[in-house]
């Protein structure tokens, strides 16, 4: 029996998923990341992939014929010839390139996804201006360098990932502003539809786990995505609500948005062959992702308490706490602020009431959000499919569901481990 990998890159920790033809789960396995600094990050993120290569069963491993991976959109890294980074990689919420954003202003088109302060493309001006930048040979995502690591070619990419980058989906190029006017000394990834092969897994890793020796690694996506495709959700109207650490929303929609006034942005909906509307021609993943979410409760409750507390929250009553939940100044939609403030007082001496707080208004921010998507003429939303940790609260989910004015569930399959090995199995 043939079976497909797929693996998903968080910002708490890494997942595996291992299914069968039929999209059967036959193995799972997960990596916790340990606090380690930013320059840490690529071999942590070596050792969580190793870790979970480890984990499945050596008779499983043996009849994997296919794998791909996910990581956070944006989140991205400069390497050299041989594949190994020559600096600190910039998380998918690192603003620091925010006063770049006038240059770019001046090339790219009005509100293009690319005119904020965490996209790829304004890390790499700000990668360009480092004493390190011409040791650099190739700018890359975490996705595409984590499948470098098993498929051994560099400067690969996927169109999921490298929209951030100014790659156009509509047209699937990059397009000449980005080519002619930044004139920036690197190599830009070549891009890849999702799940797509890029080549067999390396002789070391194979002989190592015991891997077929003709098992195909294919081009990856972002995390949100993966949850996406794990949901469930086939139809315009539908969508997903990743809660993680951060907010991500998706609509699947017949329009394509994209404004990057609220962080508002379109991916290509890659239909590989699941039991969508066959009459839809292109569909479009609307959305954008917050700096709010589960990181924030988080810092100031156990799972324990989060678990607790919530039973004593009465989801029909409307919460009078007004707050903005980040943990640090930024926020990317539906503001696109890199300066926006949290707003956490006044904090009530009752926990439960603090976190009633809480919930309610990261649901305000997640209704905000789609009714910015639908006010730019994306498809009405009729449903909302959960994933991520925050699925799992039943107070919550009520809470949201009161905001959103449409169904909530959780999604078919809660981890965007499972949308990558989708993504792995359509390579085949």
């Amino acid at each position: 029996m043939s079976l497909y990998l797929g693996i998903d890159f968080g910002t708490s920790g890494a997942r595996c998923v291992v299914i069968d033809r039929e999209g059967q789960v036959q193995a799972e396995g997960r990596y916790p990341f340990n606090m380690v600094t930013v320059a840490d990050l690529p071999s942590s993120w070596h050792e969580a992939l190793l870790a979970l290569l480890g984990q499945i069963s050596l008779d499983i491993r043996k009849r994997i014929k296919a794998i791909a991976i996910n990581g956070t959109s944006a989140t991205v890294m400069l390497c050299d010839a041989a594949g190994k980074p020559v600096d600190t990689p910039l998380l998918y919420n690192d603003g620091r390139g925010a006063g770049l954003l006038e240059q770019l202003k001046n090339i790219a088109p009005p509100n293009h996804t690319v005119l904020s302060a965490t996209s790829s493309l304004v890390k790499l001006l700000w990668f360009s201006q480092l004493t390190t930048f011409p040791q650099a040979r190739y700018f890359l995502h975490q996705a595409d360098w984590l499948g470098f690591l098993l498929h051994g070619q560099l400067g690969i990419s996927d169109y999921h990932n490298a929209l951030k980058l100014g790659y156009d989906i509509e047209k699937l190029k990059y397009p000449d502003w980005l080519t002619k006017k930044l004139n920036l000394a690197i190599e830009l990834p070549k891009i890849l539809t999702p799940g797509e092969p890029v080549g067999t897994i390396t002789e070391e890793i194979a002989t190592r786990f015991n891997f077929p020796s003709d098992c195909l690694i294919c081009a990856g996506t972002t995390d949100s995505i993966a949850a996406f495709l794990a949901s469930g959700a086939k139809t315009p109207g539908e969508a997903v609500t990743s809660l993680g650490s951060t907010l991500a929303v998706k609509l699947l929609s017949r329009t394509y948005v994209e404004d990057s006034r609220y962080g508002i942005y379109s991916h290509r909906f890659p239909n590989f062959g699941q039991e969508t509307n066959k009459q839809e021609k292109d569909l479009w993943l609307v959305g954008g992702a917050s700096n709010t979410g589960g990181a924030v409760l988080r810092h100031f409750f156990s799972n324990a308490e989060l678990e607790s507390l919530s039973r004593e929250i009465d989801p029909g009553k409307i919460s009078e706490l007004d707050y903005y939940p980040l943990l640090k100044a930024g926020e990317r939609f539906p503001i696109n602020d890199a300066n926006l403030q949290p707003q956490l007082e006044p904090r009530p001496e009752n926990n439960a009431e603090f976190l009633h707080g809480l919930l309610e208004s990261i649901a305000r921010i997640e209704a905000r959000g789609y009714e910015l998507l639908q006010e730019l003429g994306a498809d009405k939303l009729n449903w909302v499919y959960t994933a991520g940790g925050g699925a799992a609260n039943p107070t919550w989910t009520a809470i949201r569901q009161r905001y959103l004015k449409v169904p909530v569930k959780s999604s078919v399959n809660t981890e965007a481990a499972y949308g990558s090995a989708l993504l792995a199995m359509q390579g085949t």
